[in-house]
């Protein structure tokens, strides 16, 4: 399992600026129905995507249905395949079913859908591309018929995020989306290869866009659904707020909690692109680190019950025996300050020559908790604070060799809480690190950087 995937993530060359956060709790979706059909034997969808839940439901990328049995579909599947499909009259005459399986995540996803049913060759009237390549193995595929029309690009309701009948509503980030009106095109007018890495990364698209394209980039959190592309193609905004505008994107992917750690995903429920948790006892995030000086806060959004922040070192994710339970070391403060400062394990897990103190009150439903971890001095540290004071702080000793950290939250039964590591779900003060990086509640501590890639690839 890898937990830390940098993706498209130079830091060099064209920034993408925003993403929009979709849950599927609220029904988050747009929706736009264009004045006219466009071109229905020719186009092109492009989106960057980073997925949240998994192994659900089917969860909806964009669909148009003018009627029953009549529709275009692009989503993924509920056992985490693709799905591309044109169907008339309720039969399907036009698909592709990845056998290949999208799992991660902790990255990003290029993908792009060519409809393009003039073409000569029957294979390719209907392509997939991910990350700039083709994909070629399909447990379903079926051709169109030359000059076989979509239901996409048609005078009807578009939805991004959600199918026409309000179920398979998307959990996760999209970035950077671009539809081509009349035009078949290639990943490269989106997309180039980093030199220096070999990674897929986005690029300007530069090209036309045809009477019913448009470009949506998120730019403007008062208005979400604005078309940058020039043709004024603007979406309905469902259920989205400002708070779900993003600077997690292609380009600086930010950490967030990994669903896929737990070890009891019976009692887990995650949202907000897995910012927000609830249940589920240990979990770690998708960034492991090794060195560096790092800044995160969490959000306290419930009473009664017992949870945990912190970070910690184990080798047994997804298992029965984690870090509070005893098989790897932590340092972390619970709500209830029960015991002051909380030690799990030691030796060749993680920590070593532990000391440490607390001080302060029980951490209130709606606190912020703030942690400070300094893997980069001869004396390591963990401070911890509550709205803004400090409240603990340790040191510990680690060779940065013999395994890794990672943040964590351990959550009793009933707990719940938000996290932040630069992309809130609620409201935040706009407080940035040292490089102009997240959105935090109170003042990052000098020198220390919020979990993105770009300070990884500067600071990590």
């Amino acid at each position: 399992m890898a937990f830390l995937v940098l993706g498209a993530n130079s830091v060099s060359g064209y920034t993408v600026k925003n993403s929009l956060r979709f849950n599927s709790g609220s029904s988050d979706y747009l929706n736009r129905t264009p004045a006219s059909s466009g071109n229905l034997t020719t186009w092109t969808y492009s989106v960057w995507i980073k997925r949240a839940n998994i192994s659900t439901a089917q969860q909806m990328i964009a669909m148009a249905l003018p009627s029953a049995g009549n529709d275009t579909q692009i989503n993924f599947a509920s056992n985490d395949q693709i799905e591309y499909f044109n169907r008339s009259g309720g039969t399907v005459n036009g698909i592709l079913l990845t056998t290949q399986l999208f799992r991660d995540i902790s990255a990003w996803y290029h993908l792009v859908f060519v409809w393009d049913t003039n073409n000569a060759t029957a294979g390719d009237r209907m392509r997939m591309y991910v990350n700039g390549n083709e994909i070629t193995s399909f447990s379903s595929d079926t051709n169109p018929s030359l000059a076989t029309q979509s239901k996409f690009n048609q005078n009807t309701d578009h939805r991004l995020g959600q199918s026409t009948s309000g179920s398979a509503s998307f959990n996760g980030y999209m970035s950077e989306i671009n539809f081509i009106d009349g035009t078949a095109l290639t990943p490269s007018s989106f997309g180039e290869t980093d030199t220096d890495t070999g990674i897929w990364k986005p690029k300007a698209y530069t090209g036309t866009y045809g009477t019913n394209g448009f470009a949506l980039f998120f730019k403007n959190s008062a208005s979400l659904g604005t078309d940058s592309s020039g043709n004024g193609n603007t979406f309905t905004v469902n259920n989205l707020t400002s708070i779900d505008q993003t600077t997690d994107t292609p380009t600086n992917n930010f950490c967030t909690i990994n669903t896929l750690t737990c070890n009891d995903t019976a009692s887990l429920t995650a949202s907000e692109g897995n910012s927000s948790i609830s249940g589920g006892n240990d979990i770690g995030a998708t960034f492991g680190l090794t060195k560096g000086k790092w800044y995160w806060e969490s959000k306290r959004t419930n009473t009664g019950t017992v949870a945990h922040w912190g970070v910690g070192f184990t080798n047994s994710w997804n298992s029965s025996t984690q870090i509070v339970t005893g098989n790897g070391s932590g340092i972390f403060i619970r709500n209830d300050f029960v015991g002051g400062y909380n030690i799990n394990g030691s030796g060749s897990n993680g920590f070593t020559s532990i000391s440490g103190s607390t001080t302060g009150s029980s951490i209130a439903n709606g606190d912020i908790v703030g942690v400070a971890l300094d893997l980069d001095s001869a004396t390591k540290s963990i401070t911890f604070y509550q709205n803004g004071s400090s409240v603990g702080s340790g040191t510990f000793s680690y060779d940065g060799t013999s395994s890794t950290c990672f943040p964590f939250v351990r959550n009793n039964s009933g707990a719940s809480s938000q996290w932040n590591f630069g992309n809130p779900p609620y409201s935040a003060n706009s407080y940035t690190d040292g490089a102009g990086y997240g959105n935090f509640s109170y003042s990052v501590p000098s020198g220390y950087y919020a979990l993105c890639t770009k300070n990884l690839a500067n600071f990590g």
